[in-house]
């Protein structure tokens, strides 16, 4: 069998922001922790949801919440801002499809405490047809002896990385 180089719900979070962190984080190039943005993930992850609280690993995935509903297991993910929607949506459906593989059906549900926001999602086919590309892509970018050019995008402005790509200008 072929070597398939492990993905995480985290590579996933990357490939939809930013190819380039993709490849950082894959080459073990870590942000800078001292960054305000991580300060915060970090943050209300250690503060919402306390009662709550059940993070859990299995395997590949960290899980920040697990609950029972009506006979139903559903795991959560709690986010700082719906502005990475994309992005936490796939890392959970990521999740979804993972536990899927290990024969456990879940739904999902994504989870903004500062916007008192929430959002179900559910696996589907299709987004394990686009999982699988992603996960392909993650792959081919991993490979790359170099990242990919740095690109100026919205997110920028708020990427622990932003020193490191645009130190120069």
């Amino acid at each position: 069998m072929d070597y398939q180089m492990p993905i995480t719900g985290t590579d996933i979070w990357y490939y939809y922001i930013c190819k380039r962190e993709v490849w950082l984080m894959k080459h073990q190039i870590a942000p800078d922790q001292e960054d305000e943005s991580l300060d915060i993930g970090r943050f209300i992850s250690e503060t919402y949801y306390q009662r709550n609280k059940k993070e859990i690993s299995i395997g590949n995935i960290v899980v920040d919440r697990v609950r029972q509903e009506d006979g139903q297991l559903v795991i959560g993910e709690v986010k700082k801002s719906s502005r990475y929607m994309k992005s936490a949506k796939m890392q959970l459906l990521y999740y979804l499809d993972t536990l899927r593989q290990m024969g456990i059906e879940a739904k999902g549900e994504l989870l903004f405490p500062e916007e008192r926001k929430k959002e179900t999602v559910e696996w589907t086919e299709e987004a394990k047809q686009e999982l699988k590309r992603a996960m392909e892509d993650i792959r081919r970018i991993a490979r790359m002896p170099v990242p990919p050019a740095s690109e100026k995008i919205h997110f920028c402005g708020k990427c622990a990385y932003r020193e490191y790509c645009w130190a120069e200008e």
